[in-house]
């Protein structure tokens, strides 16, 4: 099991007043996500959980790319993953987002 963690500005606050959201399921080729407003507005953390060692580049683009697409600010993602493809990843984060913020998913 590898954890990876990271940290980013972000641009601005992700809209809305929820507390939390959990997106998504862990199971083989998908994943789960807990997005939390527990950050400063300028501030995005996200710590992954996965099976699939030796991927951290891949989740650093992923993640680096959604931060800078979304804005983030003020949240923190849990990510438990189950072997997704960086697309699943992004459309889990981006579906976390959209939750959060109000938005349906």
């Amino acid at each position: 099991m590898e954890t990876l963690n990271y940290r980013h500005k972000a641009p601005q606050r992700a809209k809305g007043s929820k507390r939390q959201v959990i997106v998504g399921v862990v199971a083989s080729g998908n994943l789960e996500v807990l997005a939390e407003r527990v950050l400063p507005d300028s501030e995005c953390e996200v710590d992954i959980r996965t099976a699939a060692e030796g991927f951290g580049e891949i989740w650093q683009a992923v993640v680096a790319d959604f931060v800078e697409r979304r804005s983030p600010g003020g949240l923190k993602f849990s990510i438990n993953d189950g072997g997704a493809r960086p697309d699943t990843v992004a459309l889990r984060l981006a579906q976390a987002v959209s939750a959060i913020e109000g938005e349906r998913t």
